[in-house]
């Protein structure tokens, strides 16, 4: 069994490795765009958009990962100012906020203020009301939000408008610190152009369940090697909570962002054009919870998603003044992840076209297709192996493309304008069963045995037939492995082993 921290280790990536994945993925995309014969010229047109997107992630990750090293910093770890501490609570179990608090209380720091930023009553009263005698009863303070409105960049904007220390560290309620947590984030604002220093999410709950594991091993490739990546650049961007903020560089750019219901990503491009620093400390010095059940988790994967896409439709990076090019190259390529629900669809749907139609977007042997994309695909599921520790799983992969609908809903929903409200990620498993939700993925497996049978029937068993049916079967298999998340077994919360005294 592999340690929690694992994805944490840093691994050099040798640079041969990183120079043999640009080569392969440009001798593959030359020959697939101008090099083997075009088929049917719009389904060809489709397939080079989707490769184009594909180059572009792939690019920009590996330069992401090639050089893993954290950059030397100030860090004095006599620098002890005051921090205030802010636990953002909307509506989430008392219990849960209760074990943060009292972790809270038990930070090793000279001085602190604990503040619950209390915004969960306009919803449910009793919640903000439990909030508040919990605050009492701990002795700590409490800032129930009595205006609405910015959902949780408001709450903390109030907190901020009603607190005076200089340094604010921001905890989620499920996100529990350890004792150091201050001691290792701090000394780091000894440099005054240090805006915020952003640690790791980690969800404690990961092994609970199907879903928890596979939210976990999505968020491990984020956290590991991506993260010291774009730290190495000034790039690291605030994730909401596990942080530290420096109040007068947020101040400076008018608080959290109210417009984004990713406020902690749309902000960190804000502070970044205003020429602060950023610092990512690759320690686990928190522990929280992952959704525990398929809506839960469809709903935090699609609040990221819109979030990311209105930062890049609303603040595009690529002409802010004051980011560097390598901000907005990192910027650009965290935000256009989310374009992925798209180019998947495009992916899965042109074997179904072959099954029904025969039209191909380009002409080639099965042997050839396999000569250029397997060395290129291997090379870089090992190279993506070597930078996560070998810790990253073929399911985060599943759940990665599996969400492909949500992705989609994101995209429609910023380039039509259509306004969500923040939503909280359950803190407990609303168990079910959400077929209903992954509907999509259902209709294309049915339709893709339909095509066999018509493929097959009208052409017989050609290499362009098995080379569509492998794709085909490929996708099918992949969603399978995400659908599995949606079915009521994949819920159920295990229960805690108890060893008999």
């Amino acid at each position: 069994m592999r340690e929690k921290d694992d994805f944490l280790k840093t691994n050099e990536i040798p640079a041969i490795l990183i120079a043999a994945n640009y080569v392969l993925a440009s001798v593959y995309f030359f020959l697939i765009a101008f090099y083997f014969k075009p088929g049917n010229p719009y389904l060809f047109g489709l397939l080079v958009f989707t490769e184009v997107f594909h180059i572009w992630q792939a690019f920009t990750f590996w330069y992401t990962i090639s050089a893993l090293k954290a950059p030397e910093r100030k860090f004095d770890p006599n620098f002890n100012p005051p921090v205030d501490v802010f636990i953002t609570v909307c509506g989430e179990p008392v219990e849960i906020v209760e074990e943060t608090a009292i972790a809270a209380l038990n930070l090793d720091y000279p001085k602190f203020k604990i503040y619950l930023l209390n915004d969960g009553f306009v919803r449910n009263k009793k919640n903000w009301q439990e909030i508040e005698a919990l605050a009492e009863r701990l002795k700590i303070g409490c800032i129930t939000r009595r205006v609405p409105g910015g959902a949780k960049a408001g709450n903390i904007n109030n907190g901020l408008a009603l607190s005076g220390a200089e340094f604010v560290a921001v905890f989620d309620a499920d996100h529990v610190p350890r004792p150091d947590f201050l001691r290792k984030t701090v000394g780091y604002f000894s440099d005054d152009k240090v805006a915020f220093v952003q640690t790791p999410q980690y969800y404690k709950n990961h092994a609970d369940n199907y879903i928890t594991s596979g939210a976990w091993d999505q968020q491990e490739l984020f956290f590991g090697p991506i993260c010291r990546g774009k730290d190495r650049m000034n790039s690291a961007f605030m994730c909401g909570t596990n942080m530290v903020l420096r109040r007068s560089a947020i101040m400076q750019v008018g608080g959290m962002c109210e417009d984004n219901i990713a406020e902690d990503f749309a902000t960190s491009v804000f502070v970044h054009q205003k020429g602060w620093k950023s610092v990512y400390v690759p320690e686990l010095l928190a522990e929280g919870l992952a959704p525990e059940d398929f809506r839960s988790y469809s709903r935090q994967q699609y609040r990221w998603a819109r979030g990311s896409l209105e930062v890049l439709f609303w603040y595009n990076p690529l002409f802010r003044k004051g980011l560097s090019f390598k901000q907005r190259l990192q910027y650009l390529a965290s935000a256009s992840y989310y374009f992925s629900g798209a180019v998947i669809l495009i992916n899965a749907i042109l074997p179904v076209i072959f099954f029904f139609t025969g039209q191909v977007p380009l002409v080639i042997s099965t042997m050839s297709l396999a000569a250029i994309f397997l060395p290129y695909i291997f090379l870089t599921v090992y190279t993506l192996g070597v930078a996560t520790n070998f810790s990253y799983s073929y399911k985060a992969i599943a759940f990665s493309i599996g969400l492909f609908d949500a992705h989609l809903r994101a995209i429609v929903s910023v380039l039509f304008g259509k306004r969500d409200a923040f939503s909280v990620t359950a803190k407990r498993s609303e168990a079910g069963n959400y077929i209903h939700m992954v509907i999509p993925q259902l209709i294309y497996d049915g339709i893709v045995v339909a095509g066999v049978f018509i493929a097959a029937a009208r052409g017989g068993i050609t290499p362009a037939f098995l080379s569509n049916l492998a794709w085909a079967f490929l996708n099918v298999i992949i969603f399978s492995v995400f659908m599995a998340a949606a079915f009521p077994q994949a819920q159920k919360v295990r229960e805690p082993v108890r060893v008999a005294a």
